[in-house]
Formats: structure tokens, sequence, C-alpha cells
């Protein structure tokens, strides 16, 4: 007969199969970071909200948040540049932060925080695939002290299933971006041959030298021509 403990490693077992399950099932970015923060809450017992942080440049960005509480948060950590959301990113570590208060490593951030959310404690974890570092998945509860060792093991599983998921969302985004470039190209490439009466190779040059002449990308040239049926513009001649 299986013990209590058997069973909870059990569960644990297969929640987390289904959250790689479901998570693999989404195909593009946005999608997946939704459910991303909406499996940490339904899966992780001591998680009240979740959200993803990106650094943008200098800015810290939330695509992705169960309600506004993790937003503000970030909004908070971008305004001061600091917090344990930021050092998640930055430093490679994971960030526990159990009474956000008494907390001394964030002190600008820590009582704006508290003040503006009601949060106490914070686990902050590092998403990152091949040593390429997506983001941050933060977990917050408005309980002191929410998150135990168990938990912070958890959560580490967890993130490492939605890090592998958005690695793979984002593969294939380009794969699709890739293919509806080299598509939109050959249209454009068609159009000429048909209407200049040239090869392939020379529609191409005539996209490639009017993508030069006017400064844009290739695709916008393609673009203009799969639009008016025209040539592209290119340089005059004397």
């Amino acid at each position: 007969m299986a013990s209590g403990r058997d069973e909870e490693v059990v569960r644990i077992a297969e929640t987390f199969g289904e959250v790689a399950r479901t998570l693999l099932a989404d195909h593009d970015t946005e999608t997946t970071l939704d459910t991303i923060v909406r499996l940490a809450v339904d899966s992780l017992e001591a998680c009240e909200f979740a959200g993803i942080s990106l650094i943008e440049g200098r800015r810290i960005t939330s695509p992705a948040h169960t309600n506004e509480i993790p937003r503000i948060l970030d909004e908070i950590q971008s305004e001061v540049d600091e917090g344990p959301c930021l050092d998640a990113i930055r430093e490679h570590q994971v960030f526990l932060v159990g009474d956000l208060v008494a907390d001394q490593r964030w002190p600008r951030f820590a009582a704006r925080a508290r003040e503006a959310t009601g949060v106490s404690s914070i686990l902050s974890l590092r998403l990152f695939a091949e040593q390429n570092t997506m983001g941050s998945l933060n977990l917050y509860a408005t309980r002191p002290h929410a998150f135990g060792t168990t938990d912070v093991a958890l959560a580490a599983v967890f993130a490492t299933h939605a890090a592998v998921a958005m690695s793979s969302a984002h593969r294939e985004e380009l794969l699709e971006r890739k293919a509806a470039t080299r598509d939109l190209i050959g249209r454009a490439k068609g159009i000429l041959m048909a209407r200049e009466h040239v090869t392939d190779d020379e529609a191409f040059d005539l996209l490639r030298r009017s993508s030069q002449h006017q400064n844009i990308k290739l695709t916008e040239v393609a673009e203009q021509v799969n639009l008016t049926g025209e040539p592209p513009a290119l340089p005059t001649t004397t």
C-alpha cells in the first residue's frame, strides 16, 4: 500500500506531466506565456499570482501576468532599477523573499512594492534554455514566508518546463516567419519574371537592388511588387 508521501510524489509527477503536455500544445509565444502564468498558479499551491518578466533595453516588461500585481511590481523595479525579478535575470540565480518589508536587498523596491500590492513573498526564477536567458518567472503571495524549500524545488521544475516551451514556441514562430518571407519574395519574383521577361536570378537581383536604392528591407520591396504588380523602384541611369 502506497504511503501518503508516495501518493504526493505520484501526484506531483502527474501534475508536471500534464503541465508539459499543456505547454507544448501551444504554438505561439504569446499563448505560451499566458499558459505558463496560469499553470503556475494552478500547479503551485503557495502561489497566488504569477508573472513573466523580460528585459528590453533598460526597461523590464511584463508580457504575461495573472492579474495587475505582477505588472505593477515590474514597473516599480523598472523605475528603481532593482528587485528580485531583475536580479534573477541578471545574476542567473533563484531569489526568494519571505518578508518583503524586512528584506534589505532591495530597499528602494521593497517598501513601494509592499504598499502598492500587499505582496510579502516573492520567488523569482531565471527562465533559460541552452544558456540563453529569456526572462524570469515570478511567483507571488500575500502571506509572509509562503514559499518553502519544496515550493522552490517544484517551481524550478516548472520553470524548466516553461523555458523549454517558450524556446519551442519562439523557434516555431521564426520558422513560420521565414516560410512567409520566402513565399512573399517568391511571389514577387514570379510577377517580375512574367512582366519583365527575366530569369529567377535576375528577378531577385531587381528586388535586391531596389532594396538598397530605397534603403528598405527586401521583404518590403517584395510586398510593394505584390501589391502593385509593378516593378520596383531602381536608381536611374544617366
